[in-house]
Order: C-alpha cells, then structure tokens, then sequence
C-alpha cells in the first residue's frame, strides 16, 4: 500500500510539472521557436533526479535558457538539495541554471544595470529557493531516521539490560532452589539407602531402593533445569520409553494410569520429545495431587502434520479437602509448549474429570508466534459457568 502511495505521487509530481509548462506555455510568449521543446524535454527528464539528481539539473538546462523550464528546473533543484548535504556543492550546481536562465536575457535584450541585477536576483531567488527547501526537508528527514534509531538502539540496551537482570534473577533463584531442595532430596536419598541397608524384609528393602534412584534422579532432574549439572542433561532426550517408565512409575506409586502411545518417534525434534514428555509428567502429577483415586488416561499420537498429547482422569475417589493447594505448573507449562510452537489447554470435563491437551507442529513455528487458548484449573474440581472467572492453577 505504500509502495502504490510512492507511486501514485510520483507520478501526480511529473503531471502537475507537465501542466504548469504547459500553461506557463500558453500565457507566455516564447522567446525562441525552440522555447516549448526544450520545456517538454525538461519534463521528459525529469524521473532522472531519481537516479541522479545532478542529471535532472543537466536535462532543464535547455529549458531555462529557452524561457519556459522553470517549472521542471524547481523540481529538479528541489531534489539536488534533498540528495546533496555538501553546500559547496550545491552552490556549484546552482551556477549552471542561473547562468542557463540570465544568459539569453542578457544576450537578447538590452538592459539597464538596474534591470539587469533584478533579473539575476529574480533567478537566483528561484534557483536557491527550492534548492533550500530540498534541504531542509532531506536534513529534516535524516534527523528523523537517526532519532528513530537512536531510539531503537536505546530499547535494545534498555532489553539487553533487563534480559542480563532476569538472568541473574534467575540465577540467584536457581542457587537457592538447588540448595534447599537439593539439600532434602540428598537427605531422602541417603535415609532410602540407609533403610536398605538395615532392614531385613525384602519388600521394604526394595521399595527403599526404588525411593533411593528416584531421589537421585529428582536431584539431576533439578540440577539439569537450573543448568547446574556437569554431565549430560537427565531426560534431555525424553522419548516414548521415558513416557512409559514415567506411567509404570505412577502405576507402582498406585495411581490407575492407561497409556496409548500410537506415535512415531522417528524424525521427532528433541524439542517435541521433551515437551510431550513434560505435559506427560505435570498432567500425572497433577491427578495424583489434586484427584487422588482417580483413574488417568494418556494418549499419544502423531496425525495431521502434528504431535498430540491428551491425559484425562476422572472424578476424585477422595474428598477434595485432603488436597493441598497447587502452584503454577500448568503456567509453566504453557510457557513450554509454546516455545515448540504448540498449543495447550487445561479444565475440568463435564462428568468431574479434568483434561489436558497439547498440540505441537511437527515443522518449528514461525518466529514469532505466541500459543493461545490456555485455560488452567485444577484437576478433578469443575468451575461454575463452564469455567468462568479465574481458574485456580494448578502445580
């Protein structure tokens, strides 16, 4: 649209230049019988100064000494001083039309002194006129562009600066973090490894072991998040097989988990994996906090240039005041899908039951884009009206 704009008043300037000669043609008496072509050819070189403003100046220059070509000579000059910041410059510029334009008079008539000055300034007056007017308006226009970048550098250090504060920020957090809870997850550990290695029954024994590797692998877990961990990433390339070892791990904690995974992992981004596995793992934890009894389903699957993720669980079996109040896992979760180019949302079903879906392109998105359409409760519970007014989060 602007681009049609730029050329609908380019080419209004070159007809309105047309038609002022012409006029100026008409009302005037020519002083030479070659007054009028050269005029025309003035017009017709005038897209020049697009090229090089210099040459459209050279084009009117037949014009001028002909008495009729000071319509296309001002808008010549006013571009030479658009294009041109030199004033030197320009004042030998203007040397040649205003020795064009007072010439013939000179040569043709015979002046007075006083007569003579007046048309030499009267030509300089023209000449100088527009050739400042171009100036000011090009100054104008750098001054504006330079301010605009000016501007943009400024938003870029002011981002730079808030970017370098949010990393220490987090940073700062992340130590805290690692040490507080790392702190009880080594406790855990440790009083797991002790228990089994002191007790005699082979079940106690067993599940001490099994509270033991999971407390490790929570503390990596951390440690990899927080960008603490020397070696490679615990999960950093979560696939179907961690999927499945996540529900058996929640079926031998007691939870009623199904899993359909239909998906194919190969040509799958590592980010997808990641992400799928997360939504996997938030959704599973979430049932088993906020709906404990119920009974989860876990769809994977791969259709339409798209992974899908969907895990349903039923009603509470328990009473809802035996559930402590959750935190901002699904924010944080949204906040995941989304930087894969997904889609997620999260609320309760009709029948009592909450449901999580997430949809990730296969392809990466655009840069750019922004997910939509998250909507977050809390499992198990419904909220009136369809889930009017604010969600309660979940963790």
């Amino acid at each position: 649209m602007g681009a049609l704009v730029r050329r609908a008043r380019l080419v209004g300037t070159e007809l309105l230049v047309v038609a002022l000669t012409a006029v100026v043609a008409v009302l005037g008496e020519p002083a030479f019988s070659w007054s009028v072509p050269a005029a025309l050819l003035g017009c017709a070189l005038l897209p020049l100064r697009h090229v090089w403003p210099p040459l459209a100046v050279v084009g009117v220059l037949a014009g001028l000494a002909g008495g009729l070509g000071w319509p296309p000579a001002l808008v010549a000059l006013y571009r030479l001083g658009r294009h041109h910041r030199s004033v030197p410059v320009l004042v030998a510029w203007l040397v040649l039309p205003v020795v064009a334009a007072v010439a013939p008079v000179f040569a043709t008539q015979d002046l007075r002194w006083n007569q003579g000055v007046l048309v030499v300034g009267y030509v300089v007056v023209n000449a100088a006129a527009a050739t400042v007017v171009g100036m000011l308006v090009g100054t104008r226009a750098r001054l504006v562009e330079s301010l605009a970048e000016l501007a943009r550098a400024r938003d870029s250090a002011l981002a730079a600066r808030a970017d370098a504060a949010r990393a220490e920020e987090r940073a700062r957090i992340g130590r805290e973090i690692h040490d507080a809870v790392g702190h009880h997850i080594t406790l855990i550990a440790v009083g797991a490894a002790a228990l089994a290695a002191s007790t005699r029954e082979e079940g106690t024994r067993r599940a001490a072991e099994e509270l033991r590797a999971l407390a490790k692998r929570s503390l990596g877990e951390v440690r990899a998040a927080l960008g603490l961990a020397s070696g490679p990433l615990v999960a950093a390339d979560a696939g179907s097989s961690d999927v499945a070892a996540l529900v058996a791990q929640w079926r031998d904690a007691g939870l009623a988990v199904e899993l359909v995974d239909d998906r194919s992992t190969a040509g799958l981004r590592p980010a997808l994996e990641r992400a799928a596995y997360r939504v996997v793992q938030e959704s599973l934890t979430n049932a088993a906090r906020h709906a404990p009894g119920s009974a989860v389903r876990v769809e994977i699957g791969c259709a339409q240039e798209a992974l899908s993720v969907r895990v349903d669980n039923t009603r509470s079996a328990e009473p809802r005041d035996v559930v402590g109040r959750g935190g901002a896992g699904l924010t944080g979760l949204a906040e995941r899908v989304g930087a894969v180019g997904g889609r997620i949302t999260a609320g309760p079903r009709p029948d009592g039951g909450f449901a999580v879906a997430a949809r990730f392109p296969l392809e990466p998105a655009p840069a750019g884009w922004l997910p939509t359409g998250t909507h977050q409760s809390r499992p198990g519970r419904a909220t009136e009206g369809g889930g009017g007014g604010r969600p309660e989060t979940a963790g």
